[in-house]
């Protein structure tokens, strides 16, 4: 067994840990009263997705292997279980209570969600119609006895359950909540009053169930085990990658529960059926007194009067034109010098642009690209076919395992193919993450490339509200190390060399501990700061332990899980650990070996986890431009120098406000970007376009005397 590290802690506890500084964004008085509503929304979404996966994860790891230790904790997964249902449950307490506070404050502003006994007569009678006439035709209620096996219960959704009893005989009545009616009904009136749908459903119950007594009326929900990888063997038997996953996806529908939630105190005969039926302890079950399902809230936010919404919710931003480019075509621009986009506070359009630029550009000859997470409508993928159509050569990489968004991968890559495009698949036991497209071109000197790199995403809606940054460059250097990646995807090839660019599963990590030997050789006069959404990586854990002790001061900026603690005597007393929770999700992946015009800086789609390290294809690129060097650096000092939504990791894992300093100003980094992105000047394009103009008044003027 390895040794257990006195600087490591548990990954899961850490990343309940980060939801727990979600939640403090809702208690935050400073946010305004939705988007704090908003904030428990998104808390919600993301406990879900965590028993989904990780509490899944856990469980099939504590079937298959009982002894099992965490090399980070020296849990078990039992144990690790055992840990995340007791921090789970005062989390649901915090949450409860911050939802009905705010909620409370709402109410003057005339946004009520109500109970039926709340509702006024009128009101009563209205809700009363409209369930016997929109919702109960379209029930599908059922009782469970000796002839009416349980059903199964989809994971997420909505079911009202009562005890019913008829004569002597009693059973369970199940009502699901269906998908297809809106969760949420608005009441006449101006102000927006609703009433939620389950509670619609459990007030009119007996009208149902009308042969019935009716008891114990509750409703539930149940959340599966989600962690379902496609085997890699049936994909390989099967030869059709789509297919498989698409039984993946079958199949995760009816995996193990692995947490029941009730709006009402479960009785302790109702108890014990749930945890037969389901298999579960009573641990797994969790009472909260607000909703299950809290989508509705964005559009309640988005129903908001103008009179109401500035009050609300944030003042409203929309993604700037870059600093960096001026109006026009893109392509020219990029020859000229590198381009960063800093997403959301610049937008993605000069990227969609170059795209779109480059399906119909003569000079162009193919396209090429990662793809990883898409939008519901994509004009980048709009751009891919019509460069198809136009003659282009197109090479598409989509990674069809990109979790909860299978279906829609599936969905665009069969729009790619039909338009002529070349779909190819990630790699058995390995996914493809990396964010980086090729555009190669040849002109009167030969081929030539232009390569961008992300850290986020090509998703036309998260470029709105995940913080990323987009380079693209013309550096010959970069566009040939990138041709020599996409010929080694195209033949499977992992352990691909290259001058520049840095690819996990086989060089990324082995590069990043060299930087940092690099700086450890310093000693005190050494410098590392990285910026990731996760560390859980032991290697590089153990690196930074390394680091530290050489003297060598570290800051690392990390969104999410961080698995190594900060301040620990004789390990880690030179590293420092902040989050960032604000208005917009901290996103990119920025790491800095070393001071000033030395430093070597990489941006990336590579976070420091071991999954990421060794399990994926990872791309990060260094960044050479001077200008565009200053710019991180200077965002890294504002980011480190935050003080209003930043908070410092201790010794133990929690996290603290950062304090402010007598006279020092206060610093919200978010802010501080969004401000600067919309005082920032565009390059003037007036001379070039002066010129131009006068150029063709010249010319004009020419014909025009010549015929007179």
């Amino acid at each position: 067994m390895r040794e257990i590290l006195e600087e490591t802690q548990n990954r899961e506890l850490s990343w309940l840990r980060f939801n727990q500084r979600v939640l403090e964004e809702a208690r935050d008085e400073t946010v305004p009263l939705m988007e704090r509503m908003k904030f428990v929304a998104i808390f919600t979404s993301n406990l879900d997705e965590f028993f989904m996966i990780r509490v899944g994860s856990l469980y099939d790891m504590a079937s298959a292997d009982s002894k099992k230790i965490d090399q980070r904790s020296g849990m078990t997964a039992k144990q690790q279980l055992d840990a995340i249902y007791r921090a789970v449950s005062p989390l649901y307490k915090e949450r409860d209570k911050t939802y009905a506070e705010i909620k409370k404050q709402l109410s003057p502003y005339g946004v009520c969600g109500l109970d039926f006994k709340e509702l006024e007569q009128q009101e009563k009678k209205f809700v009363k119609k409209y369930f016997k006439e929109e919702v109960m035709p379209v029930l599908s209620p059922q009782i469970v006895d000796a002839n009416h096996p349980f059903p199964h219960l989809l994971s997420k959704e909505l079911y009202v359950v009562a005890n019913l009893k008829q004569g002597d005989k009693t059973m369970l009545g199940i009502i699901p909540v269906p998908q297809y009616i809106s969760n949420i009904l608005y009441l006449p009136g101006y102000d927006i009053r609703y009433i939620r749908m389950e509670k619609i459903i459990l007030e009119f119950i007996d009208l149902v169930f009308d042969q019935y007594q009716i008891s114990d009326k509750n409703y539930i929900r149940v959340t599966r085990n989600a962690d379902v990888s496609p085997d890699d063997e049936a994909y390989a038997d099967s030869g059709d990658f789509r297919h498989v996953m698409q039984e993946t996806l079958h199949k995760r529908r009816r995996m193990a529960v692995v947490r029941l939630e009730a709006a009402n105190s479960l009785s302790k005969e109702m108890e014990k059926y749930f945890c037969e039926k389901f298999n579960i302890r009573p641990e797994c079950i969790f009472r909260t007194k607000m909703p299950m399902k809290l989508d509705f809230i964005f559009a309640i936010a988005d129903k908001l009067p103008d009179s109401k919404k500035k009050t609300l919710v944030d003042v409203p931003f929309s993604p700037q034109p870059s600093s960096m480019l001026a109006e026009g075509k893109v392509i020219p621009q990029i020859k000229k010098k590198d381009v960063l986009l800093c997403y959301p506070y610049e937008s993605m359009e000069p990227f969609l642009q170059l795209i779109k630029e480059a399906s119909t550009d003569p000079e162009v000859l193919t396209i090429k690209i990662t793809i990883y997470r898409l939008a519901k409508k994509a004009r980048l993928v709009e751009y891919l076919c019509a460069a198809a159509e136009n003659g282009k050569e197109v090479t598409v990489l989509i990674e069809l395992r990109a979790r909860f968004d299978e279906q829609n991968n599936i969905d665009w890559s069969e729009r790619l193919e039909e338009a002529g495009c070349r779909v190819l698949y990630g790699f058995e036991g390995y996914k493809v993450h990396s964010k980086i497209c090729l555009i190669t071109y040849r002109n009167r000197t030969g081929i030539h490339y232009i390569t961008q790199i992300g850290t986020g995403n090509y998703n036309e809606k998260t470029a709105k509200m995940y913080t990323d940054y987009s380079l693209m460059t013309s550096r010959q250097e970069i566009g040939e190390d990138a041709a020599v990646f996409f010929q080694n995807m195209s033949i499977s090839n992992l352990n691909g060399v290259y001058k520049h660019l840095i690819v996990s599963p086989t060089s990324l990590k082995q590069k990043v501990l060299a930087l940092m030997d690099e700086e450890i050789a310093k000693g005190e006069s050494g410098r590392i700061i990285m910026k990731m959404n996760s560390v859980t990586d032991m290697d590089f854990i153990r690196k930074v332990t390394e680091a530290s002790q050489a003297g060598v001061k570290i800051d690392l900026i990390v969104r999410g899980i961080c698995c190594i603690l900060p301040g620990i005597k004789g390990k880690t007393e030179n590293l420092r650990v902040t989050s960032i929770v604000g208005r917009y999700l901290e996103h990119p992946r920025l790491f800095v070996f070393g001071k000033g015009a030395d430093a070597k800086m990489y941006i990336g789609s590579a976070d420091m986890m071991t999954r990421n390290t060794e399990k994926r294809v990872e791309v990060a690129c260094p960044v050479y431009d001077v200008e565009i060097r200053k710019r991180l650096f200077h965002q890294l000092h504002v980011m480190l120098s935050d003080n209003v939504k930043a908070r410092a990791m201790t010794s133990d894992g929690t996290y603290v406000k950062k304090p402010v300093e007598d006279g020092a100003s206060l610093v919200n980094a978010q802010e501080t970007f969004m401000r600067e992105a919309s005082q920032a000047k565009r390059p003037a394009a007036a001379a070039v376009s002066k010129k131009k103009k006068e150029g063709f008044l010249t010319t004009v003027l020419k014909i025009f005397r010549k015929k007179q």
